[in-house]
């Protein structure tokens, strides 16, 4: 027992030590805090370093206003608080030191702490370092990305230090990552070499900066001069054939290592123009799927129909604007409020213009042209000609990162999901209810249909506002790609018309592989094309198409189909 006395003792005064030494640096901070109004700007660096050096929990509360330009002091007493612009225009003040709220005051009682684009790279680096050491995951992995970026020796050294005791395997990885670059940066040939091995298949932009700048300086005689040099002062002494070799080698490596990326880069673009397509085509689909039932079961060349979509979109508008407070359930909420203002407006069109004049299809094109142009114009008095922004929902906002190169939006991914749910709903409709039942007749037969008493001008007013009416949802999906303005409907209007042709006058399964066809080719084609282009291609292709299959994709069937 005596023999563990003196091992017991010195584990108590190494605490004590320690703490007392921690006690010291922060009960520094409010002098060094102290010293912020009065500090030159030349001399500002070494004392913002000191600062940091603290780690008081304190110091995030005063590093990020210095960098955000919101650190000021009082100019009676000194005293160092951080400000923000109130309602009032009034400043509002908070101490740094104790997070005290103070009473708000004039721009004339209080004075910035000066600083600089210098100071503030500074203080984002030590504030990445701070956060190395957090207990947040997505801190940390956030503070090494951007020490990846901006590689400072504080942040390596640290991330040294760090690594041995990290526990997931991501923020573990990424340490590896950044110290393998700085491996591959300062380090011997046979340690280049080795780093350049384990990076060949890292798809950061950063590595492949990396690699190609190391491979230019291999390239370089000088530079080869130089490694040579260091080679031999280094403690493994090595003759210059074999140096020579490992040269080679490396570049090798390196050149690999380069290619390997681009190829993977490559794969991971063409998948990122894949979503895009999907994406886009989710768009059409939903732009499209009510004028293909629409054009299928009337006959009507509906030009008023990009208008159903704008009036969708407004609507979203205008929910937003109404229900401040309820953002996050904003777009829930306008579904099925643009179903039914879009459902709505289309019944009153067939029903006050459409109806008389069935059979004249130039007549109706010109007539929904017109209902157009009043229904833009309506809309720029009642809410301007100025864009409108719809705020996206918190839960559509972001991206689900799959690598360095590969993220999906969540706002696109959400589309895509959407429009599948609104097709094979519509879809379940008309397969199985009397509805769909009577709008099928209608379309295949429509004299048929009237003599086995379908009564087919209500069987028109109800497509016509259905088909309306998911053109307005649509409006909701475009709401979160664009801004919502007069002429948003007219972009999509001749692509609806496009994709109906193309799959086949109302079928909707055809529809559904026209727009995701049509969207995915246009993406595919635009980065080496441009969108110009792109269009181009895809108009003469669909030309070439209609000339071998006027009557589409699927064709529609029935006696009448002709």
């Amino acid at each position: 027992m005596l023999r563990l006395f003196p091992l017991l003792l010195f584990f108590v005064m190494s605490f004590n030590a320690s703490a007392a030494v921690s006690e010291t640096q922060q009960s520094a901070l409010p002098v060094l805090v102290e010293q912020l109004p009065t500090t030159k700007l030349n001399k500002m660096a070494p004392l913002i370093e000191q600062i940091a050096a603290t780690s008081a929990p304190q110091v995030r509360a005063i590093l990020q206003p210095l960098m955000d330009g919101d650190l000021y002091y009082l100019k009676s007493n000194k005293r160092v608080v951080s400000v923000y612009k109130n309602e009032q225009k009034q400043y509002q003040l908070t101490d740094v030191l104790t997070a005290e709220a103070l009473p708000a005051v004039k721009k004339s009682a209080i004075k910035k702490v000066r600083t600089n684009n210098r100071l503030r790279g500074q203080i984002r680096d030590l504030l990445a370092n701070l956060d190395l050491t957090s207990t947040d995951t997505e801190i940390r992995i956030a503070a090494l990305k951007q020490l990846l970026d901006n590689p400072n020796q504080t942040g390596l050294t640290a991330v040294n230090k760090l690594i041995k005791s990290e526990k997931d395997d991501e923020t573990r990885e990424l340490m590896s990552v950044i110290l393998l670059i700085e491996q591959l940066e300062t380090g011997s040939t046979a340690e280049k070499l080795s780093a350049a091995k384990q990076l060949s298949n890292r798809l950061e932009p950063t590595v492949k900066n990396a690699l190609v700048k190391e491979l230019a300086a291999l390239s370089n005689d000088s530079k080869s001069t130089d490694t040579s040099v260091k080679e031999t002062q280094s403690k493994e002494v090595q003759s210059p054939e074999t140096l020579n070799i490992e040269k080679k080698e490396l570049k090798t490596v390196l050149t690999n290592a380069i290619d390997n990326i681009e190829q993977q880069a490559s794969v991971f673009s063409l998948a990122e123009n894949l979503f895009f397509g999907l994406s886009l085509g989710s768009v059409l689909l939903l732009a499209a799927i009510g004028l293909a039932i629409t054009f299928g079961v009337m006959g009507v060349i509906n030009m008023a129909h990009g208008e159903m979509m704008m009036l969708g979109a407004y609507t979203t508008y205008v929910i937003q604007q109404t229900f401040p407070n309820l953002i996050e359930y904003s777009l829930l909420m306008a579904v099925p409020a643009a179903f039914l203002v879009s459902g709505f407006v289309g019944v009153l069109i067939e029903r006050g213009v459409i109806r008389f004049l069935k059979g004249r299809p130039l007549e109706t094109l010109l007539a929904t042209f017109g209902i157009s142009l009043i229904l833009q114009q309506l809309v720029r008095s009642v809410f301007s000609p100025l864009n409108r922004q719809v705020e996206a929902p918190q839960w559509m906002s972001g991206s689900l990162e799959i690598n360095p190169i590969l993220s999906l939006t969540y706002n696109r991914l959400y589309i895509i999901l959407f429009a599948l749910m609104v097709f094979f709903s519509l879809l379940m409709i008309l397969k199985n209810s009397s509805l769909g039942l009577h709008v099928r007749a209608v379309s295949q037969n429509r004299d048929m249909a009237r003599a086995l008493s379908v009564k087919s001008s209500w069987v028109d007013a109800i497509t016509f506002g259905l088909g309306s009416g998911i053109a307005g949802v649509a409006g909701v999906a475009l709401s979160q790609l664009t801004n919502v303005g007069p002429n948003l409907g007219q972009a999509y209007i001749i692509d609806s018309f496009l994709v109906v042709v193309f799959g086949g006058v109302g079928n909707l399964w055809g529809t559904l592989v026209a727009a995701m066809t049509m969207g995915t080719f246009n993406k595919i084609l635009e980065p080496s094309m441009g969108p110009v282009l792109a269009n181009i291609i895809v108009l003469v292709s669909l030309v070439l198409f209609i000339q071998k299959r006027p009557k589409g994709l699927f064709p529609q069937k029935g006696r009448s189909a002709e």
